[in-house]
């Protein structure tokens, strides 16, 4: 592991680097920790779906959107901390940057415990709430259950993550994470086949792996550079919470609604997936499996971004809008070319890759076209990610959270609503790919202007 820079060394580092090395270079660990991570989000669903029980792989599908959702307030606390914190240090800010990376710390194990506990309350109802048949029920809960004992740990691990990497250390975070993931995958089998836990046994191997992941990422905050965190920096009060909110809403929004989307769509393919419960039960499996793949595609994309993020932070802390600007086009095409090239690939492999995770007909049907059709629109997904990247990172929380909520909320909650009735089946498997192309037509009439804004700054700044 490379020598830890001092804060002064990864202030000149940030804003004096050319913009494409420096943006590849933050960008590396992200990219690598985001596609582990997605790998063992899938290490589940595929070593259920070799149990051949198509219910089992619903009640991945099921339950998704319940880790979306401690993903979303991991994220919100992460990212409205660290955006924050990448601003404080590119003004040098470093006692208010140190009390606002433990409010969002310690504020996660508290929200993660109180969500564990409601969970566990509710569980059967919040099960159906989220698109459960009866069928699939039983093997949603015990996959739940384990889920939620884990979610305080859970959370702190995402906001530990993100912290690091606004503050230049993405290396730390990629180590902490990477090693979580390697361990889920390796005991996911060992728990669910070996020692016959099955569902219990997927969810047991996530809860463990993430326990280590916990430790490593806060071990990590004692290394080089890093923010220490301690209790008594913990600020609960208005000056660090507002921050916190704002700088956070834009992903709270954009991971709570992909939460919503996910069981929108479980909803939708229980209503209309098919006649008869097996049908059904494969609509709600096959959702699963394609929702899973696309996060995995876009896993890398959003871990480039996420090189992008402390670079745009710092500089626009440091007032170096043309840096700003000129990182964010860098980051553009990056992003639009890796997703053409994914695009196509998914569009060669679709029947393939389905088979990897079911050998069941109706499952193997129903994905395949859901999974076409979102390969086709995914390119133009790139300015919807790397703008909301960008206006969350400067501040603009108002912008963000409106392109943030466009791809699951805006845009696809009302297509959810309007083609499964007009369609059937197939206005299910096309709806995700109708609201990629509706947030593609709100994302440019809000980038341009703040694109402009920035370079009006620029000459501002040289006069």
């Amino acid at each position: 592991m490379p020598r830890p820079l001092s804060a002064e060394e990864k202030y000149t580092m940030m804003t004096t680097q050319p913009i494409p090395s420096l943006v590849t270079r933050m960008a590396v660990p992200g990219v690598i920790s985001m596609l582990v991570t997605s790998i063992y989000n899938m290490a589940d669903t595929f070593f259920i779906g070799q149990l051949n029980n198509t219910s089992a792989t619903g009640a991945i599908s099921i339950v998704f959107p319940l880790m979306t959702i401690i993903q979303a307030l991991g994220f919100f606390l992460g990212h409205g901390s660290g955006n924050t914190i990448s601003r404080q240090l590119g003004k040098k800010d470093i006692a208010d940057a140190s009390r606002t990376a433990a409010t969002g710390f310690f504020g996660a194990c508290l929200l993660g415990l109180v969500f564990a506990a409601g969970g566990l309350l509710f569980l059967p109802q919040l099960m159906r709430l989220l698109g459960s048949t009866e069928t699939i029920l039983p093997y949603a809960q015990e996959y739940a259950r384990y889920i939620l004992i884990g979610a305080p740990w859970m959370m702190a691990s995402i906001v530990l993550n993100v912290q690091m990497r606004f503050q230049g250390n993405a290396v730390f975070s990629m180590v902490g994470i990477s090693f979580g993931a390697v361990l889920n995958i390796a005991l996911d089998p060992l728990f669910i086949h070996l020692l016959g836990m099955g569902v219990s046994g997927a969810a047991v191997a996530t809860i463990i792996s993430q326990a280590f992941s916990f430790l490593l990422l806060f071990g990590g905050t004692f290394r080089g550079g890093n923010i220490r965190l301690r209790l008594r920096d913990f600020s609960p009060d208005m000056a660090h919470l507002k921050p916190i909110a704002l700088g956070g809403l834009p992903s709270l929004c954009r991971q709570a609604l992909g939460s919503v989307a996910t069981i929108m769509m479980n909803v939708a393919a229980r209503s209309y997936g098919g006649i008869t419960p097996a049908d059904i039960d494969a609509a709600v499996a096959a959702i699963g499996i394609v929702n899973r793949m696309m996060q995995f595609c876009a896993s890398a994309i959003i871990g480039f971004g996420q090189g992008f993020q402390p670079v745009c932070g710092f500089n626009y802390g440091a007032k170096l809008f043309g840096r700003v600007r000129k990182a964010f086009m860098f980051t553009l095409r990056v992003m639009f070319a890796a997703m053409l090239v994914i695009s196509a690939v998914g569009l060669t492999v679709t029947d393939t890759v389905m088979f990897w995770f079911t050998q069941d007909p109706a499952v193997m049907a129903f994905g395949a076209l859901t999974l076409r059709l979102q390969c086709a629109v995914f390119p133009i997904q790139a300015i919807v990610f790397s703008g909301n990247m960008m206006m969350q990172t400067i501040g603009m929380a108002g912008r963000a959270s409106l392109l943030s909520m466009a791809r699951n909320g805006v845009c696809f909650i009302p297509v959810i609503l309007i083609l499964p009735p007009l369609f059937g089946a197939l206005g299910v498997q096309m709806a995700q790919a109708c609201a990629d192309v509706l947030a593609f037509c709100l994302a440019v009439p809000l980038v341009i202007p703040v694109l402009n804004m920035l370079k009006r700054r620029e000459e501002e700044t040289a006069k």
